[in-house]
């Protein structure tokens, strides 16, 4: 035996022997501590005053573990299964509509074009009374969406109410697969710029946004490209690597995965053949941006291929795969995590209840992108030009979380079914909408009128400071009555998207928010400046 081969021969056994010993003692550990908490279940359910209720106690600790991991580790109950897979699958949401609670009522808020509930007559604003004759009064809003969630092929009957009319309606509705459009919207900003946006990666986006850029080169003198991520919160894996494949190299290797399982580990590159590696790009983002908006935004901007902009995105690198874990019941673990072609994860590295933390970047590894730029890792995609949002006026505010805007469409909408082409759609009944809140007594409470009131509530016995809090207030709610005309364009550009919602369906809805939008002026700006581009890709 040569020395060389005694040598590896002695590694592999310190190395085998070092790890048994640690999987050993881990093992040691785990069966210690299972004792443990045997012994305290055991001695709880005899001695505790009064009498425990097994499945609650122990889903209280089994609930306890999963808070102490990433907050998509998840432990489904046998009750909780099918509701579960109802909710992922999207074959089985099966009404074309989409509900929330408003007024403590499970509302109808938004109607999808061609849809059963659409060729129902369903329409946005209807409260639901009842499903298959059962009243939804005192339910949750989960357990009046489970009710409604089914099959394909499958009937409901829903009792409504439609306040504007003051009527109930009852619908038959026969569930179907629902084909909610991931492009809703594609066109030209001006002359040179096209726009894609992207809802969400379902099945088939990347050969709709194919499809998109295809028309818009055929029918225009296409110089750049905005692509829309904001809000878009994921999806498919594979799709995002088809879209890639659009704007990159083949075989462009775009994401891989790494877990603790190192066999497991995989490595995605785009198959396809693609369409422009050139165009100018301009990528959006914002912080409701996330997992496979963050492969291809934080794909794009590793390979320089184009710029991101808007606000660092969410933060979700995470896979995970579910396991049968007894009784019909499963588990949904974390099992590795994605890394883009810079070798950086964007998977956010601290939580706060339950949602990713922003974390200084002085905290945040530096990775390069292929013309060497420096990228950050530690928590979503940071764009390459930030655009800071201004905060939304406290009325927009109250005038939104308060439904104002909402029901007065509804109202609205009764007396005006009739909408122009899209292209040529203007609100010009603001008069109207001021009446309207008028007549119902809208009022709100500024932040300022909150923290005087708790002033006030605390200098009750001093005169003087109370005289100069009702003098600010009295000012305060002189300003205040101002803010209807001084934020007049924002309040319309607010109703503009909720009639577009109602008349042209979720592609309305998007062209209308577009109407000056800062975010995406700044897209064309830079798109339609060669030399700024390219300076701040290099």
């Amino acid at each position: 035996m040569t020395k060389k081969i005694f040598i590896i021969l002695i590694t592999g056994v310190l190395f085998l022997s070092t790890s048994f010993t640690l999987n050993n003692d881990k093992f040691f550990e785990i069966a210690k501590n299972l004792e443990i908490f045997t012994s305290i279940y055991k001695e709880l359910n005899t001695h505790y005053v009064d009498e425990l209720d097994p499945n609650t106690v122990m889903r209280t600790g089994i609930d306890a573990i999963m808070n102490s991991l990433d907050p998509y580790t998840v432990y489904y109950s046998e009750s909780q299964v099918e509701s579960y897979r109802l909710n992922m699958d999207d074959r089985y949401n099966g009404l074309g509509a989409s509900s929330s609670e408003i007024d403590g009522k499970v509302t109808v808020v938004e109607v999808y074009k061609d849809g059963p509930c659409f060729k129902a007559g369903v329409l946005v604003g209807d409260q639901i009374l009842s499903i298959n004759g059962s009243s939804t009064d005192g339910r949750s809003y989960e357990d009046v969406m489970t009710f409604m969630r089914g099959y394909p092929g499958t009937s409901v009957q829903l009792g409504i109410y439609r306040p504007a009319e003051k009527k109930e309606y009852s619908f038959d509705i026969t569930r179907s697969e629902i084909d909610v459009p991931n492009v809703p919207y594609y066109g030209m900003l001006n002359e040179s710029i096209g726009y894609i946006s992207l809802s969400t990666f379902t099945r088939d986006a990347g050969r709709n946004i194919a499809s998109a850029l295809r028309a818009l080169r055929k029918e225009h003198a296409l110089e750049g490209l905005v692509l829309d991520l904001r809000e878009n919160g994921g999806g498919l894996l594979s799709e995002a690597i088809d879209i890639l494949g659009i704007f990159l190299p083949k075989e462009s290797h775009v994401v891989s995965t790494k877990g603790k399982v190192r066999d497991r580990d995989q490595l995605y590159s785009t198959r396809r053949t693609p369409i422009d590696t050139e165009l100018p790009l301009a990528v959006l983002i914002n912080k409701n941006s996330a997992s496979a908006s963050e492969i291809v935004s934080g794909a794009i901007q590793d390979y320089d291929r184009g710029l991101v902009l808007g606000q660092r995105s969410y933060g979700k690198g995470l896979v995970q795969n579910q396991k049968e874990v007894g009784y019909n019941s499963r588990i949904k673990i974390t099992t590795s995590k994605y890394y883009i072609p810079s070798g950086r994860c964007i998977q956010s590295v601290e939580y706060e209840n339950g949602e990713p933390k922003d974390i200084p970047d002085d905290r945040r590894e530096v990775f390069r992108t292929k013309n060497g730029r420096p990228v950050l890792d530690g928590g979503g995609v940071t764009p390459d030009v930030k655009i800071s949002l201004n905060e939304e006026p406290e009325v927009v505010r109250a005038l939104m979380n308060k439904h104002w805007i909402f029901h007065y469409v509804n109202d609205y909408i009764k007396q005006n079914s009739d909408a122009p082409p899209m292209d040529e759609f203007v609100y010009t009944d603001y008069d109207d909408f001021t009446r309207y809140l008028v007549k119902n007594d809208f009022a709100f409470e500024t932040e300022v009128e909150s923290a005087l009131k708790n002033l006030r509530d605390k200098a009750k016995d001093m005169s003087q400071v109370l005289q100069e809090i009702n003098s600010i207030n009295s000012k305060v709610s002189t300003v205040k009555e101002d803010d209807l005309i001084e934020f007049k364009g924002e309040i319309i550009r607010q109703i503009e998207i909720e009639l577009a919602k109602r008349y042209y369906f979720q592609e309305g809805k998007t062209f209308v928010r577009l109407k000056n939008d800062p975010e995406v002026e700044e897209a064309i700006s830079l798109l339609e400046d060669p030399v700024e581009y390219r300076s701040i890709l290099q």
